[in-house]
């Protein structure tokens, strides 16, 4: 059974999410420029924004962080085959093998491979994923399973620990609510 995901709109889309425990919220604007999908967040609590550059197919092309500075604090790219890179060129090998990103301080992120990978309902796959944290802006690769349990249902597992969370998703594959952490609103 072929479970596709709605396009979203060509003139640009807006996501919110809010802490459950109160303590910050996330706007995600989605638009369709340069043949490909720029996105952009401001995040509450922590204070940051990001951007993340993306192929039409969902890859992840470049990701820069701000943090409390007009350049960005970081900024990550790859060249689409899971080869990783700094802004000043040097090779991140750690992180070669992963194609997408996740940063634990938002929901939106889950997007990524779940419109990458379009899997129909029972599938699942392994990834590895660059985690990012904020604080330090350390990055590491994590293996990941994203398995499409139901429709609008996701479970994920880190591989790594052996920790699993199930969430609904929305039409467009957005993350509704995240368990004991976020709520769209």
């Amino acid at each position: 059974m072929t479970t596709a995901l709605t396009a979203f709109p060509a003139d640009g889309f807006t996501a919110r999410w809010n802490r459950v425990d109160g303590d910050g919220s996330e706007q995600v604007d989605l638009r369709w420029e340069n043949e490909g999908w720029t996105i952009t967040s401001e995040v509450g609590g922590p204070n940051i924004s990001y951007v993340l550059r993306l192929s039409a197919t969902w890859a992840v092309r470049q990701f820069l962080l701000f943090r409390d500075l007009d350049d960005p604090d970081l900024w990550l790219g790859t060249d689409g085959s899971g080869r990783w890179g700094e802004i000043n060129g040097a090779h991140r090998p750690d992180l070669d093998g992963c194609h997408d990103i996740d940063l634990p301080i938002t929901p939106f992120t889950h997007t990524l491979p779940i419109r990458r990978l379009a899997l129909d309902v029972g599938d699942a796959a392994d990834l590895r994923v660059a985690v990012l944290d904020v604080e330090t802006l350390g990055v590491v690769p994590v293996r990941q399973r994203y398995h499409r349990i139901g429709l609008h249902r996701f479970a994920r597992t880190n591989l790594d620990t052996g920790f699993e969370v199930e969430f609904d998703i929305d039409p467009y594959g957005l993350v509704q609510d995240y368990p004991e952490l976020f709520t769209r609103s």
